[in-house]
């Protein structure tokens, strides 16, 4: 186990006697490599959770436990923050150095590097977000395209070499081919180093194919932890709290409905497919 919430709640009101509770009695664990999805209507806590997770918020009342060590007691958290990283929704709004090169180097630097290993990092992050080293180093953030500072600013997060990485809605506001791209390159960079990964996402199609296990938050307390079998076989319930299930699960779930011997297990359009040609033939 790499983290463990424990009875986790946040009150943004300093009066503990006014119910403005965020969060309300949060428990979950994640394993480390785990892909974790969190989802939830606008509202529902999401982001103050993630928040919580690399000491930005301090939570109310619980305790947020890595490796055996209660964050919320920690005073200094520059380790905390290294070790989990945080992309905001639209990172790209946060580049504020005068090249790529200096804004990725930002936060290894405050680590106090040697120069040759901030340069390392920054190359291996360029390299995970398909970004030329030596072709983008000494250009300006602000004069790439709305796809290239989006990556330049994930680099920026991932040349901290943090062991979790927290995804805050990394592809809003992106075109459909630089969204596959981008969620293509944070899978195999999970892959290739078990990275333990935290995805926010309204993509339902997204999470299901993507997460481990998925969290589902509705006004401040965790409804639903499970598998994407598990969690979007509630389809009435997910509707009831104004989130839906991915459009294929929909139909799977309407033809099953009908009498139909199918799985509703399917996240991905080639198996749904499939499973719709051999009820075809059946």
């Amino acid at each position: 186990m790499l983290l463990e919430v424990k009875e986790l709640s946040h009150n943004y009101d300093s009066d503990s006697s006014v119910d403005n509770y965020s969060l309300k009695d949060i428990n979950f664990t994640i394993e480390r490599g785990e892909f974790l999805g969190l989802i939830g209507h606008t509202g529902s806590g999401k982001s103050t959770l993630v928040q919580t997770l690399n000491g930005l918020i301090k939570p109310t009342t619980g305790q947020i436990i890595i490796d055996d060590q209660d964050i919320t007691k920690i005073k200094n958290l520059k380790e905390v923050r290294r070790r989990v990283g945080l992309v905001f929704q639209y990172p790209e709004h946060q580049l504020f150095e005068e090249t790529v090169f200096a804004d990725i180097a930002f936060g290894p630097r405050n680590l106090g590097l040697t120069e040759q290993k901030v340069e390392q990092q920054v190359k291996n992050a360029l390299e995970i977000v398909s970004l030329d080293y030596q072709f983008f180093k000494d250009r300006s953030p602000f004069k790439l395209s709305g796809g290239q500072q989006r990556r330049v600013a994930i680099a920026g997060v991932l040349a901290m070499e943090p062991e979790i990485l927290i995804l805050d809605e990394p592809t809003a506001g992106l075109d459909p081919k630089t969204r596959q791209e981008i969620i293509a390159e944070i899978v195999a960079l999970q892959q290739r180093t078990s990275l333990t990964i935290i995805l926010i996402s309204h993509r339902m199609e997204e999470i299901a194919r993507l997460a481990d296990r998925i969290l589902v938050l509705d006004e401040g307390e965790l409804v639903l932890n499970g598998t994407s079998e598990e969690v979007f076989q509630q389809q009435g319930f997910l509707e009831n709290i104004g989130l839906g299930v991915p459009q294929i699960t929909e139909v799977l779930m309407k033809l099953k409905n009908k009498g139909n011997k199918i799985a509703t297990d399917i996240f991905t359009i080639e198996e749904a497919e499939q499973e719709i040609l051999k009820l075809m033939r059946g």
